[in-house]
């Protein structure tokens, strides 16, 4: 079975480090210290994501980090509504940084579309810091 990525903006950070210190003080409320991200829908299609899918973050309109997704879990609202729990690796991969409009909900992202990781051990150097990357990628060097 292959997998499927999910895609989702990260509402109200400004940067990966905003996305990891939010994730960071809300995790050690949770089972296993282990981020979450509650989403109302539940996919149709998890079975594909927890075979090896991950959730790409957009954050200021640039689609440029990931985390693996490693369970689901079923929650409920206050108000009684049923929704699904995105369990999430602690670590967040840097990406590409790539452009992306603003959409509502997730959306799926196949992995022949989805950027590819940053690592130091490809690029023989240190990672350029995450606003840099951006603002490469808005004039187009990147």
């Amino acid at each position: 079975m292959t997998y499927i990525n999910l895609i989702k903006l990260s509402v109200g950070t400004n940067s990966t480090d905003d996305l990891q210190m939010w994730q960071a003080s809300t995790a050690l409320k949770l089972p296993n210290n282990l981020p979450r991200h509650v989403t109302r829908m539940w996919p149709k299609r998890g079975d594909e994501i927890l075979n090896g899918g991950s959730i790409y973050w957009v954050i200021k309109g640039w689609l440029s980090a990931r985390q693996q997704i490693i369970g689901m879990d079923e929650v409920f609202r206050n108000d009684g509504v049923r929704c699904c729990a995105l369990i999430l690796d602690a670590q967040i991969h840097l990406t590409e940084t790539v452009r992306r409009r603003p959409f509502q909900g997730w959306r799926y992202l196949k992995p022949e579309e989805s950027p590819k990781d940053l690592s130091q051990q490809e690029k023989g150097d240190d990672i350029l810091p995450p606003e840099l990357l951006v603002a490469l990628a808005d004039i187009g060097v990147r």
